[in-house]
């Protein structure tokens, strides 16, 4: 019995010390040329500058205090070769065509004489050649924006014109949304060249903003796969498209699952408000406080409100399965840039077989 019970005594304090092990255990601190070693191994061969890459990749992690996991490395350079093959400012073929037409386009929209649009453009810009010829010889989105930059500042009437019309929107080696790194840009490390939009087109701020973008909120996802989505579609698109799917199992009534749960700009109900107010009285929810939950719909605590706990009860319920918390949008992307119809679904498989790849590397 004595050794019967010092055997036993002896078990319990291996597993106490396996437990205790495992509880004080962390993840090695590595030295950032530690993590820069390992992101020039994880470029893809093609990748030019790769200690260039690594830095402004590595300083981009340090920058927003973002762990620079493997998971999270290959999901960035996944990304970034979806995007422009490792190209600081990718070219863009047919751009001033694509331009032009934009810029005709947008004139006839705002009924401006198309004879006043093409007298503009005949202007000398301070380069010494027309804003015609240089749109003709744009070959890159940093090109672009700059002429029109120029040509909202320069010419007469540019502003009356122009002002705000920047086609370009997008930019910079991961295609980040300008909109986004100018909203994003107070903790920005580096000096700023003139705005923040000449910054997205650099390599050093198209990353920063891009890596914001992809990895800067957090997300219950049980994969990569629907950041992607995200990063295509804006934050937690993927969980809020499962969400519409559950209000439209749950009401019946079919609804696009794009991600957008409420209308921002306006006081006025979108189609998902619509069909969530239709479950108010099984929900137990006046209009108000649907629409308080709703305007939840882009962080991580939306998934706490009673909204979104109720919805998915009473879709379950009448599916009589468990619905998935994540989906991806169905989205198809609109651009001049844009030849063939694409998806945001599309994109996010895209990347992730990159991403696949690079966590095999």
């Amino acid at each position: 019995m004595q050794a019967h019970r010092l055997i036993m005594s002896i078990a319990a304090l291996l597993v106490l010390a396996g437990c205790g092990s495992q509880q004080t255990r962390e993840p090695p601190v590595r030295t950032p040329a530690e993590v820069k070693a390992q992101i020039v191994r994880l470029l893809p061969a093609q990748a030019v500058d790769r200690q260039g890459w690594a830095t402004d990749i590595y300083a981009a992690f340090a920058a927003q205090n973002i762990a620079p996991t493997t998971q999270n490395l290959c999901a960035v350079l996944a990304v970034t070769e979806q995007e422009s093959t490792f190209q600081a400012d990718p070219p863009v073929p047919g751009l001033g065509k694509i331009a032009r037409d934009e810029i005709d386009r947008r004139a006839a929209k705002a009924h401006i004489p198309g004879l006043l649009v093409s007298g503009a453009l005949q202007v000398r810009s301070p380069t010494g050649k027309s804003y015609s010829d240089r749109l003709n010889a744009a070959r890159s989105e940093k090109e672009l924006s700059a002429i029109f930059d120029d040509f909202i500042g320069m010419v007469p009437m540019g502003k009356t014109l122009f002002a705000g019309f920047n086609p370009v929107h997008t930019g910079g080696p991961m295609q980040v949304s300008i909109d986004f790194a100018e909203q994003h840009a107070k903790d920005y490390p580096y000096p700023v060249d003139s705005s923040i939009r000449r910054e997205v087109f650099t390599r050093r701020g198209g990353l920063y903003f891009g890596i914001a973008h992809l990895l800067g909120y957090p997300v219950n996802y049980p994969q990569p796969l629907y950041r992607f989505a995200d990063f295509n579609a804006g934050w937690y698109a993927s969980r809020n498209a499962a969400f519409q799917n559950a209000v439209s199992r749950a009401s019946g009534i079919p609804l696009a699952l794009d991600g957008d749960l409420v209308r921002y700009d306006s006081i006025m109900p979108g189609t998902t408000e619509k069909a969530v107010r239709t479950l108010g009285q099984q929900l137990g929810m006046r209009n108000p406080t649907i629409r308080d939950q709703l305007e939840e719909g882009n962080t991580l605590a939306f998934e706490n409100t009673r909204l979104y706990q109720r919805v998915f009860a009473l879709a379950e319920q009448a599916e009589g399965r468990p619905l998935p918390r994540e989906v991806l949008p169905g989205i198809v992307l609109q651009s001049p840039k844009i030849t063939r119809k694409l998806t945001t679904a599309w994109f996010a498989k895209r990347v992730d077989e990159r991403y696949q790849r690079c966590m095999a590397r």
